[in-house]
């Protein structure tokens, strides 16, 4: 039942309708349904499409789907992939069915997101202590006795929060808990020491609203990361889960979570989960590396775990953003028509990578281009002196950090390498 919703809120979203809230879309495609847009199968260069125009690599997408199904399974890994990251249920559902346990949210909007397409599991990294969003969540699990859910606890002060908006809500069912292991004096969330952890986990033990499931964090926090520090950490929390076991603390569950993973050391949770003794219950070892899904062109390029391992899989860039050439103003000097709203610029500037020729539609290498500076609409572009570019070209950039690519687009064409478009992304931030 669970699936046929899914299927069904996701198929819905090929009857929205194109209109002018898409930006890049054809203009002549104004009240075609997106499975009608979808089935004509554009061209994303000669189709209408309006620069600027975000498009996602069908074929890098399905590989990177592919290497991170593959990957966990090698290492005896469940993988709830962060969908933070593009809030695009159209890959959630491509995730589940490359094998994704579920998918982890960071906030409660998040997941009322999740839910609204049937998504059954469902891992907050995060502590909860709003009391409407725990009333909307009370009345969500005692809905679909089918629903798991398990949120992060780092405090004595949440977990009493979170007793009271659940008792207020008269929960029938408790919410499952993980206490959250901070990465250390200086990092993000979570309680800094074992002691905290084992006096929240006491404090979970005294409500009847929550359920103590396991141990979890995230390792990319971890201050001055490198690898040694940050197996040092993860061997914290593989420690603090087996002290907790051996306390009696999992004594009434089926399995034990024991939870970390980003984009950037999951080699290192995978060795270090793989060392993690017996415990007395089956453990649930869940990575939730996200960006993997588009990967990137700059930060985790640089960062994949797969430059380490590179016999164990690779990932691909599935970004491209397409801007055209709108001034030339003097030597040495040119703009495109895609600035802070259409591109990530938090960690690296957009890379340019092709030209494509407004007189002639070939392509070449975007060599002797760099992108200095991003407007809100515009985009300063260094020009080598010997370097071809006229105004109306087209200009491929490359970006960094998907997280914030996918949030500047409510609907991203899926292009096929000779340009065909064959499906169109929604997102929800």
């Amino acid at each position: 039942m669970a699936t046929d919703h899914r299927d069904q809120a996701v198929a819905a979203l090929a009857r929205e309708r194109v209109d002018h809230r898409f930006k890049g879309l054809p203009p002549n495609a104004e009240g075609l349904t997106v499975g009608e847009l979808a089935a004509e199968r554009r061209s994303l260069f000669t189709g209408g499409f309006t620069t600027p125009v975000l498009a996602l690599s069908a074929e890098a997408l399905e590989h990177n789907l592919v290497a991170m199904e593959r990957y966990s399974a090698a290492h005896g890994l469940a993988f709830a992939p962060h969908g933070k990251t593009s809030l695009a249920p159209q890959l959630f559902e491509r995730q589940l069915a490359h094998g994704a346990w579920g998918i982890t949210a960071a906030v409660p909007t998040q997941v009322r997101i999740y839910r609204a397409f049937g998504i059954q599991r469902i891992f907050l990294a995060n502590e909860v202590v709003d009391a409407a969003a725990l009333h909307w969540l009370a009345a969500e699990l005692d809905a679909d006795p089918d629903f798991r859910f398990i949120a992060y606890v780092d405090s004595v002060r949440g977990v009493e929060l979170m007793d009271a908006a659940l008792r207020e809500a008269g929960a029938r069912r408790p919410v499952d808990v993980v206490v959250e292991l901070g990465g250390g004096e200086g990092a993000r969330t979570g309680a800094r020491t074992e002691a905290e952890c084992a006096a929240v986990a006491d404090a979970v033990a005294a409500t009847g609203t929550l359920r103590l499931v396991g141990v979890a964090g995230y390792e990319g926090e971890v201050p001055k990361p490198d690898g040694e520090r940050v197996r040092a950490w993860l061997r914290r929390l593989t420690a603090l889960a087996a002290d907790f076991d051996a306390a009696g603390r999992f004594e009434d569950l089926d399995e034990v979570v024991v939870s970390a993973g980003g984009s950037a050391w999951f080699d290192a949770v995978a060795d270090v989960f793989a060392e993690l003794p017996t415990l007395s219950r089956p453990v649930l070892k869940l990575l939730r590396s996200g960006a993997y899904v588009s990967h990137d062109d700059g930060h985790y390029r640089h960062l994949t775990p797969f430059n380490r391992v590179p016999e164990e899989g690779e990932l691909h860039p599935a970004f491209r953003l397409w801007a055209q050439v709108v001034s030339r103003p003097e030597p040495g000097q040119a703009f495109l028509n895609a600035g802070k709203r259409d591109a990530a610029y938090d960690l690296d500037m957009p890379e340019p990578q092709l030209i494509r020729s407004a007189r002639d539609a070939t392509t070449r290498p975007a060599t002797g281009l760099t992108v200095t500076a991003l407007s809100d609409q515009h985009a300063w572009v260094s020009v080598a002196d010997d370097t071809a570019l006229e105004v109306g070209d087209w200009v491929a950039l490359g970006l960094s950090h998907p997280c914030t690519s996918f949030d500047k687009w409510q609907l991203i064409p899926v292009a096929e390498s000779d340009g065909t478009v064959t499906d169109y992304i929604r997102t929800f931030f």
